[in-house]
């Protein structure tokens, strides 16, 4: 039919009909781009887990300053971990930190490592951490392997932080010591150590004894070389504070240093002898004595001592162990016992002094014996050699002991305490002016001064009596007479010598009588006054001028013509 499509089966065109052409599939340059983000992820996560090391965990009490995927772990500024998660533990008394170490860091995660957090701390004088002020506080890290055998380590994934920086580190050589004291006054944790004012090492911490009863333990710890300085009769003294003294020179202020000030510190000498050699070095953890002071520790090197004791009666007000025993202001011990003795035996209390005199201060260590300083202390004793307390500072009441020898000293024997020489003692300093003082007053007091008065009365009115005497004025008259003859006898002699010779004779007589009234009167008018002795003065010449007078009266009478021919 025309206009209807004619319907040809598949058979019938299968010769007119063209083959179909198949297409091969290109690769897009799109592709690309999901390949590589799946290998780049891959990576990445093949890195990650690569680069990551084992998961620990530390405690601290607090999480100032730590931040979960900021905080960083790092031993000398390198990274080796991060903080990944933060949370309380469960009595909500600490923090643990769970950190993501770095791979390689698993060898070091033993219990001898040691994690603490850095922040700015203000401890005595030192300021530490100042440089996470402006990066944040990160926690250190210390393996603690220096020095120490890794196999005897064992590894660990839980570990307890430290709330302040460890005073040495591992890989820091020196060595660490114990010192045994009563007292640690501002020793504190951080505190220095000197030697010969140079800061040597610092005191890790202290430990209290059992109980609260006995020595405290300090731990310190002393960098290399320094260590080698160390042997085991060094000692050790505090110099915490500011020490203030008067001496000769003046006011002394004595200060370590700035950080000694306020943290306190200690410090350490060589020994007497010099000669020494690296096996006489003290080894690590030797326990030394802490003195108080460098003048303490100076003299507990002295090892010869002789034990001196002496009883006092006065006051002793300042004296306490420590004080100095003096000889010529020469200290040559130390006071080492003050005690109130109230022994029935010796009638009245009294004070007990124990001393230590230490011979090495003034002598050589060849003049040095046993047993002869004992004796020589004696013999000193019997030389007048006695014990006085003395003041040492008038401004701070320090009182010490001078052994002085007294002038003319009343007789003293010496005794044994057992092996203690107990030496006799006199009142000195204060106490020694004062009982002169009240000495002085009571002889003033003993003194009859009303007596003595009406003595001075009566002296006068005999005096008084004896000049308006009639012996006074015969004496006087005579006394009058004589001068008249030797005036006349003068001008006689002017005169010609021949009239002398015949009243030559009388002239001594009257002398003679006139010598015998003045010693009448002297006689008569006793003590000590001018006029007495005026009087005694004109007597012995009278006596003088007569005995001229008779010896020239004898010598003209025997030889007359001496006056001619001569003697």
């Amino acid at each position: 039919m025309n206009g209807q499509n004619h319907y040809q089966s598949p058979d019938e065109n299968d010769s007119t009909m063209p083959d179909a052409v198949v297409r091969r599939i290109r690769f897009s340059i799109i592709w690309i781009i999901p390949v590589l983000s799946v290998l780049i992820a891959g990576f990445l996560i093949w890195k990650s887990f690569a680069n990551n090391g084992p998961e620990i965990t530390v405690v601290f009490d607090t999480a100032d300053g730590l931040t979960s995927g900021q905080t960083q772990v790092k031993n000398k500024a390198v990274v080796l971990g991060t903080v990944e998660g933060i949370s309380l533990t469960d009595d909500l008394r600490h923090v643990n930190v769970r950190i993501r170490m770095n791979a390689g860091s698993g060898p070091m995660l033993t219990d001898k490592a040691r994690f603490w957090v850095v922040r700015p701390r203000i401890n005595g004088a030192s300021i530490t951490g100042l440089e996470t002020l402006m990066s944040g506080a990160y926690i250190a890290f210390d393996p603690g392997l220096e020095g120490s055998d890794p196999t005897t380590a064992q590894r660990k994934t839980e570990f307890r932080g430290l709330e302040a920086p460890p005073g040495v580190r591992s890989d820091q050589p020196g060595r660490t010591y114990t010192l045994i004291t009563p007292t640690i006054g501002s020793i504190g944790q951080g505190a220095p150590v000197f030697f010969r004012d140079v800061d040597v090492g610092e005191v890790l911490g202290y430990t209290m004894p059992p109980g609260g009863r006995g020595p405290i333990l300090i731990q310190l710890f002393v960098r290399e070389p320094y260590d080698h300085y160390l042997y085991p009769d060094t000692r050790f003294w505090n110099v915490s504070g500011v020490q203030v003294g008067f001496g000769a020179g003046g006011l002394k202020v004595q200060m370590q240093s700035l950080q000694a000030l306020f943290s306190g510190g200690v410090a350490f000498g060589l020994p007497r002898d010099k000669d020494r050699t690296p096996h006489d070095e003290a080894p690590a953890d030797t326990v030394f004595k802490l003195y108080d002071s460098q003048a303490d520790a100076e003299s507990a090197g002295y090892h010869e001592r002789v034990p001196l004791a002496t009883y006092v009666t006065s006051s002793v007000k300042g004296l306490a162990p420590g004080s100095q025993v003096t000889m010529f202001g020469i200290q040559i011990g130390s006071v080492t016992s003050v005690k109130l003795d109230l022994d029935q035996k010796a009638g009245h209390p009294r004070v007990r002094i124990g001393m230590q005199i230490q011979p090495e201060r003034v002598l050589a260590a060849d003049e040095i014996r046993h047993g002869a300083l004992t004796d020589m202390f004696k013999t000193l004793v019997a030389n007048g050699l006695r014990a006085s307390t003395d003041s040492a500072s008038l401004l701070t009441g320090e009182t010490m002991i001078s052994l002085n020898f007294v002038k003319n000293p009343p007789p003293a024997t010496t005794t044994m305490e057992g092996p203690t020489l107990v030496i006799p003692s006199q009142a000195g300093g204060m106490s020694g002016i004062m009982d002169s003082l009240s000495t002085v007053a009571s002889r003033l007091a003993d003194m009859p001064f009303e007596q003595i008065g009406v003595n001075a009365n009566n002296l006068l009115a005999n005096a008084d009596k004896t000049l308006t005497s009639p012996e006074v004025k015969q004496s006087l008259s005579s006394l009058k007479e004589s001068l008249k003859n030797l005036q006349a006898m003068s001008t006689q002699l002017r005169s010609g010598m021949g009239p002398l010779m015949q009243r030559l004779p009388e002239m001594t007589n009257q002398l003679d009588q006139t010598l015998q009234n003045a010693n009448h009167l002297l006689a008569g008018y006793g003590g000590n006054s001018d006029f007495h002795r005026n009087l005694q003065a004109m007597v012995i010449q009278l006596g003088q001028a007569a005995r001229s007078l008779r010896f020239l009266s004898e010598f003209l009478t025997n030889h007359p013509t001496a006056l001619i021919s001569g003697r």
